[in-house]
């Protein structure tokens, strides 16, 4: 199976609206593995890899989040697969 990696980094009220935990539970629904973390300038990094329809299925919805955000800017890109077992919320 081919794998699709990206990181994504998302910009505008996403932080403080439980923006981490709904793409936690969506990438687990697709079968995804990586991280996502809060940055301290107030925007959210997604690392996700996976089945290529499932990181499409992501990458479309980062672009609005859950129901209480405001996405204002969405930066995707490509990367390596880095072989992560499981999808974890990232508190550093």
């Amino acid at each position: 199976m081919s794998l699709l990696a990206r990181r994504a980094v998302v910009s505008g009220r996403v932080q403080g609206v439980a923006f981490r935990h709904h793409t936690k539970v969506l990438a687990r629904e697709c079968g995804l593995t990586g991280w996502v973390r809060n940055l301290p300038d107030g925007r959210v990094e997604v690392w996700f890899e996976g089945a290529p329809e499932s990181v499409e299925r992501l990458s479309t919805w980062l672009a609005s989040g859950p129901p209480a955000a405001r996405v204002d800017a969405l930066e995707v890109d490509d990367v390596e697969p880095a072989g992560y077992e499981k999808f974890l919320v990232r508190f550093d």
